[in-house]
């Protein structure tokens, strides 16, 4: 019991750290976003309901991991500025661990994060990309108002 409480305070730790990573990623161009958005995502799944109903709901997800989350597509920008930083951050630990068990395991895991991105994650235009956001809102309204008749009804 105790063990599981200190797990969700740690991954509540973790995510808000994912959290400031991210957003200073959004200034700054050399941080990558998504990519610890998602960790947050994760975290705060693994460490709070509370904390990860704020977080979806939050206009930083809404804008950055929804469209992403629900459709698994990102624009060819998106996808070249993750790959690419990810696995300039891979091989960079590489190279500081200089290890070849641990390069080994990083390698094999820069070529399943190409293969996920090859064959997982849908490459569209940003067009596409924001009109699939479009709908994303648009099904919330819709769905806002049928809940609204529903207890009108009852």
């Amino acid at each position: 019991m105790v063990k599981s409480k200190i797990i969700r305070i740690i991954c509540i730790i973790l995510g808000f750290i994912c959290l400031g990573i991210g957003v200073v990623g959004i200034i700054l161009p050399i941080i990558p976003t998504t990519p610890f958005l998602l960790l947050t995502s994760f975290f705060f799944v693994k460490g709070s309901k509370r904390f990860n109903t704020w977080f979806l709901n939050s206009k930083i997800y809404k804008k950055y991991l929804e469209n992403f989350s629900k459709n698994r597509v990102m624009t060819i920008y998106g996808e070249l500025i993750l790959l690419s930083l990810v696995s300039l951050m891979i091989v960079m630990t590489m190279f500081i661990v200089n290890n070849l068990t641990v390069s080994i395991i990083l390698s094999i895991l820069i070529l399943l994060k190409y293969f996920y991105f090859i064959f997982r994650v849908k490459t569209v235009t940003r067009e596409k990309y924001l009109l699939l956001r479009k709908n994303i809102d648009l099904s919330k309204q819709k769905s806002n108002k049928n809940k609204i008749v529903i207890e009108e009804q009852q």
